[in-house]
């Protein structure tokens, strides 16, 4: 359970980050509501502001924001329901969609994930956000193909905060798929991004040892053992920095990341695996 949550975390992370300001603020937006617009006269006119929103819009951000934090409690079921208030208040109210599938995504509720995420897309379809999630959504349900259409739409909006997650989340899809080409090119824009991001310095090791690149594979897996914290280090990223190690031939870093591996996760069917020298299965 707890890992559950943390991954609901992050990935519920940069959708909420300032998202009820910019709905709120677009809902709040009526004719003539830019200073700059055809039809601006004397400067009288102001951009709207949080203060413009209506009492129901206010509503609808308090439950939206309660629901944020019984998802990442892990409190589902108190999630949906403070979601289903945000509803009631706002019927328009995109990012609450959006939380709605996170939230069905964690029960498991796939069909009802799938038609909130589109719901939020059709009330706001350049929510970059959404159409990363989305896109991760897809991917994890065995969409592959459709999936980077959503990741590229998020990563064309120029009002994307975190377009590193994007084009990380992007790459790993494209890994499942053994898709290679396309992974490495989107892992490489993530680490150009967040040269320090963890997730994509093992994508890409994982990239290069798929294509028997093993130097390049070493190198990523280096720099991953420099920025990430060992505890972080998941079983199948050990595993995979034993193999790199192993095919160059160096027994002494082969034997430290085994002993992480050992240490941390020798219950898992990767130290069984190192166990009995399946390096090529």
């Amino acid at each position: 359970m707890r890992g559950a949550a943390q991954r609901r975390v992050r990935l519920i992370g940069p959708l909420v980050a300032g998202m009820a300001a910019c709905t709120l603020l677009a809902a709040c937006a009526g004719p003539g509501g830019t200073a700059n617009g055809a039809g601006a006269t004397s400067g009288k006119a102001d951009l709207p502001t949080l203060s413009d929103a209506t009492a129901a819009q206010k509503r609808a951000q308090i439950r939206l924001q309660l629901a944020v934090g019984y998802y990442e409690q892990g409190q589902l079921p108190v999630a949906l329901d403070e979601i289903k208030k945000a509803i009631d208040a706002d019927p328009g109210y995109a990012d609450a969609y959006g939380v709605r599938a996170l939230i069905y995504m964690g029960m498991g509720e796939t069909v009802l994930a799938d038609d909130n995420f589109k719901r939020a897309l059709a009330l706001a379809p350049n929510n970059p956000d959404v159409a990363n999630n989305y896109g991760s959504f897809l991917c994890q349900n065995g969409r592959v193909p459709e999936s980077f259409r959503w990741f590229d739409a998020a990563l064309a909006s120029r009002q994307y905060a975190s377009p590193a997650k994007a084009l990380n989340n992007a790459g790993s899809c494209a890994l499942k798929v053994k898709d290679l080409d396309r992974a490495e090119k989107y892992l490489l824009q993530a680490l150009q991004l967040a040269p320090d991001q963890p997730s994509a310095n093992a994508n890409l090791a994982r990239v290069y040892y798929e294509r028997r690149d093993n130097v390049r594979a070493n190198f990523f897996i280096t720099r991953l053992g420099k920025i990430a914290r060992a505890d972080s280090l998941t079983a199948d990223v050990l595993w995979l920095a034993i193999k790199v190690q192993h095919r160059l031939g160096d027994d002494g870093a082969e034997q430290q990341w085994a002993t992480q591996l050992r240490r941390r996760h020798a219950m898992s069917p990767e130290y069984a695996a190192y166990q009995r020298g399946a390096f090529d299965e």
